[in-house]
């Protein structure tokens, strides 16, 4: 028997039918995340840099002997500010998830720095590395395997309080559990259950609470909605930003859907091949992209308006993505780009402001590794007011054989779980 129909008090229902993008619109871009922002030059909480991924490749059974690398990530820079949200997008495969796990210390990097508030957490282990760890938490891209099917809700979100036993003296984890069930919108009565008895989405709100139990600054989330329907991928990302608000939260948020990436994150880092090509303000990003994988990303994202989607320009990559194992010389998106010249094949372009437009102060001016970046409206401006563009309709996919997809248009998203969206009181002391 499974609790799906015996909704906590807070919970509600969308309306369905929708889709991420049409339920997410609700609440506009600017406001709802604007109100969080206290500048660009805020202080760093987290500083990556020339982080690296090199996966040995072997041959041999007994003698194994290594033959080559799979550069998962190969120079990545980024800060993340109190705070602060940052998006991660790119296609399967470009080296996202690989990021989330060396930031969470589950993955080793071969090269480059992870300073947790200016200290390097890659040289650091056993206590110290525990202490670091205890402040950056992961959410799991899928609920059905990230909790233990042996476990009950309570034991996978107190199990955190087993190895770090000073967040939470023992007589008080049993009410923290609930009080953590509470805050994510499921009713405390379910901490005896076990995960099979949930639907997709509330899974998700239990991972979530657990990454919550320890009180954590910074959250990771790799992919948290892409294995939930459109519908109740609303309700989780209205429950982040909540959470965020009331825990003051940093989010990295990885993710292959433009339009949720757009609504929840205040800068946007794209991904391609193991490297950062782009980064900027979600308005920067969307409007005034600089990059062609940029341009030729959004061109991909599903408009469910008529106008703007006849308005807009069609972008189609040929070929496709190299392997990790042997990228491309010099720029790694010059063999599928329109733009590619001598220069991209024999010099590696920087992730800097181009030279072009750093002395415009405007959109534009913002940190792109392009040796010929031009800005490109994708949706001229004029049919963006046919319509809002700043959440579009459908989930924007980004990835697929020969570049850009997308999985867009209106889904029937029948919802699994009672909604999330209204306020809870539940704090954790």
């Amino acid at each position: 028997m499974t609790p799906h129909g015996d909704a906590h008090p807070r919970e509600s229902a969308p309306a369905t039918g929708a889709t991420a993008g049409d339920l997410l619109d609700k609440v506009p871009v600017e406001a709802d995340r604007g109100a969080r922002r206290s500048g660009p030059d805020r202080e760093p909480i987290l500083e990556v840099r020339g982080l690296v991924k090199h996966f040995p490749l072997t041959q041999g059974i007994l003698f194994k002997r290594q033959i080559g690398a799979v550069k998962a990530v190969d120079g990545v820079d980024f800060d993340l500010g109190h705070g602060e949200t940052l998006g991660i997008v790119g296609e399967s495969g470009c080296g996202k998830s690989t990021v989330a796990r060396m930031l969470v210390h589950l993955e080793e990097p071969t090269r480059g720095t992870i300073r947790y508030k200016g200290e390097d957490v890659t040289k650091l282990s056993g206590r110290a590395l525990r202490a670091v760890r205890r402040n950056i938490q992961m959410v799991f891209q899928d609920p059905y395997t990230s909790l233990n099917p042996r476990m009950t809700v309570g034991d996978i979100i107190g199990e955190p309080y087993e190895i770090h036993p000073e967040a939470a003296p023992k007589g008080s984890r049993r009410r923290r559990v609930r009080e953590l069930l509470d805050v994510v919108g499921l009713n405390p009565e379910y901490l005896n259950r076990y995960p099979h008895q949930f639907s997709g989405g509330q899974r998700q709100r239990i991972g979530i609470a657990r990454g919550l139990a320890l009180r954590p600054e910074i959250i990771v989330a790799d992919e948290p909605v892409s294995a939930l329907d459109v519908s109740v991928q609303a309700q989780v990302i209205n429950l982040m930003e909540r959470l965020q608000d009331e825990f003051d939260l940093s989010y990295v948020f990885i993710a292959h859907d433009l339009s949720i990436v757009r609504h929840i994150s205040e800068r946007v880092a794209v991904m391609y091949l193991g490297r950062i090509v782009e980064t900027g303000t979600d308005t920067e990003i969307y409007e005034h992209p600089t990059h062609p994988y940029t341009q030729a990303l959004l061109s991909a994202v599903p408009v469910p308006d008529p106008g703007m989607r006849e308005a807009r320009a069609r972008i189609l990559l040929s070929g496709d993505v190299p392997s990790p194992a042997h990228p491309p010389s010099g720029c790694r998106f010059r063999t599928r780009c329109w733009k590619a010249r001598e220069r991209c094949a024999l010099e590696v372009p920087a992730l800097a402001v181009p030279a072009e437009f750093r002395d415009v102060r405007g959109p534009a001016a913002h940190d792109s590794a392009c040796h010929f970046a031009e800005e490109r409206q994708i949706v001229p401006r004029d049919a963006e007011s046919t319509g809002d563009a700043a959440d579009t309709g459908g989930t924007g996919g980004t990835g697929g054989t020969g570049g850009t997809g997308g999985t867009g248009g209106a889904e029937e998203g029948g919802t699994e779980e009672g909604g999330a969206e209204g306020e809870t009181g539940g704090r954790i002391p």
